[in-house]
């Protein structure tokens, strides 16, 4: 017997233990015409249920639905160039940037085994996992990422700016999902892990638009993202220009912030 979450990956029905508890947490999984509503669920491998899905999964991580929402809502193309993905993990983000015409992706994570196989094979990604991302250096690359996205967790983005923006083509765009449970300080982390205080909200997008500006990245759009995070939280996903000018201040972060939670 084997875990349903666990059974759904190794049948290769789900690209990874995660996707497939987001599925079952969606609701979107049959066992045996019926629904599947944990992940944890027993399942005999010898005597395997009919499974059936019902829907099917645009991105191999539901980050892909985020970035998408950022490249429409920033008008940002991608078709072409040449991406930096920052905290690839399953490769949402990845599939994303592939899906909407990147020529070449730079799947960098700090972990290992998590990329979803359909990208491992895909000749356009370049898989660099086991890479801490405050060491990213112009070398890696043979020519500097044309854009960049970033969504990484347990660790401050405010790290990480510096050396992505050392390897960032001038001109190029990052856009990064900003979490404000590791931007604003375990003070401001309540029960749960979320960060409910508009104000702790607000505080976490100043501080990551404030390193970014001190790197030469300027923020010209700023918005929530259009799904909770796994624990719960608001997300934020944000647009800079490398060398380009600000279009965001203080009072947008503080309107944005107070999308939720207290004012």
């Amino acid at each position: 017997m084997m875990r349903l979450d666990v059974f759904l990956k190794v049948s290769g029905l789900a690209e990874s233990r995660t996707q497939a508890r987001r599925l079952i947490e969606e609701g979107a999984v049959l066992l045996d015409g019926k629904l599947a509503d944990k992940a944890s669920l027993a399942v005999d491998e010898q005597s395997p249920p009919s499974v059936e899905f019902l829907k099917k999964q645009k991105y191999v991580g539901r980050g892909g639905l985020k970035l998408e929402k950022a490249l429409a809502l920033f008008e940002v193309k991608v078709e072409g160039l040449c991406a930096l993905d920052v905290g690839a993990s399953t490769g949402g983000f990845t599939d994303c940037l592939l899906q909407n015409g990147a020529a070449k992706v730079y799947a960098v994570d700090a972990g290992e085994g998590q990329l979803a196989g359909k990208l491992l094979s895909d000749t356009r990604v370049v898989n660099m996992e086991k890479y801490n991302a405050r060491n990213l250096a112009a070398k890696d690359f043979p020519k500097p990422p044309d854009v960049a996205v970033m969504d990484v967790s347990f660790i401050s983005q405010t790290l990480i700016l510096p050396a992505l923006a050392g390897v960032l083509q001038d001109g190029g765009i990052l856009i990064s999902l900003i979490k404000p449970q590791f931007e604003a300080g375990r003070a401001a982390i309540g029960k749960n892990g979320l960060v409910k205080s508009a104000v702790d909200r607000r505080h976490a997008m100043e501080r990551v638009l404030d390193a970014a500006a001190e790197n030469g990245l300027a923020c010209f759009g700023l918005d929530v993202s259009p799904i909770l995070g796994g624990d719960g939280n608001v997300e934020y996903i944000a647009a800079f220009c490398k060398g380009g000018t600000a279009a965001i201040d203080r009072q947008k972060c503080k309107e944005i912030a107070e999308w939720r939670g207290e004012k």
